[in-house]
């Protein structure tokens, strides 16, 4: 199942996603994709009501303007360095990971603008990462019940500034400016994703600046769950931003960052692609 946010005039409204087409979500059931999320019976009672629905009930998505997959997340979680090299051998991993954030604020939407105070910072990259939607709270849980908690999954483009006095040692503001977090432009539901082996990758203006595969994580969905839920409880809807591959040493190279008029593609295998145009 595919959930996602949309806008209803200027109303942010909850939505089923198939085939091109959306359905707004039950009226009696939960409110918001965090609800639905974080409770047990949401999936198993929705699917029904959904396949129940006549085709009348479904929208296009063409000219949808989208809200955020995860709109109010709590938390957002992201994990550095988690990306092996290529040729680089697992005993060369961290010890854990190395988690930081980015504040839920800087969350944005499939399709939106990015625009940010350039006297701020000018050297800024995007980096696309799988996002891990919490569903059921976890507290000390073991890797091998870990994914129990996974609601789903979606796609994170970690906007981050490159400028020393960001990135050297001010990572959460670096992170976390108005839309440095597009979140979409869905969430896929766990059951219908298996995240051992999926190609990622991020395009500008359609040429290639990153190509991995999760394959490559020094550290799987697991092991992250689990290793969070040992220092926080993590709550239903939040997000965790699991890492991002190497960029690319072929043109237009590590070097070249964000430019007004860019469109960014963040795509990951099984759930689809994330766009973002920069102002």
């Amino acid at each position: 199942m595919r959930l996602a946010t949309v806008f209803d005039g200027d109303w942010l409204r909850a939505v089923y996603v198939r085939d091109g087409r959306f359905l707004p979500m039950d009226p009696s059931g939960p409110g918001s994709l965090r609800s639905i999320a974080g409770s047990t019976w949401g999936v198993e009672r929705a699917r029904p009501w959904v396949d129940a629905q006549p085709p009348a009930a479904w929208r296009p998505l063409e000219g949808v303007r989208f809200g955020p997959s995860v709109r109010d997340p709590r938390a957002i979680y992201a994990i550095g360095r988690n990306y092996r090299a290529a040729g680089e051998p697992d005993d060369g991993r961290l010890q854990r990971p190395l988690v930081y954030g980015k504040l839920p604020a800087s969350v944005a939407g499939h399709g939106a603008t990015l625009d940010w105070d350039r006297t701020l910072t000018t050297n800024v990259d995007a980096e696309v990462e799988l996002g891990v939607v919490i569903g059921k709270p976890a507290t000390a849980v073991n890797p091998e019940e870990a994914l129990d908690h996974v609601f789903g999954y979606t796609i994170v483009n970690d906007v981050s500034s490159r400028d020393p006095w960001l990135d050297g040692d001010q990572w959460l503001l670096g992170k976390s400016m108005n839309g440095f977090c597009p979140v979409g432009p869905w969430i896929v539901t766990a059951d219908e994703l298996d995240t051992g082996s999926l190609r990622l990758g991020c395009t500008i203006n359609g040429t290639a600046i990153q190509d991995g595969t999760t394959a490559a994580l020094r550290f799987g969905v697991a092991e992250i769950v689990a290793f969070l839920s040992r220092h926080v409880t993590l709550l239903p809807g939040d997000l965790i931003a699991t890492g991002t591959p190497a960029r690319l040493a072929t043109p237009p190279g590590p070097e070249r960052h964000l430019q007004p008029g860019d469109v960014v593609t963040a795509w990951i295998e099984g759930i689809g692609e994330l766009t973002t145009t920069v102002a």
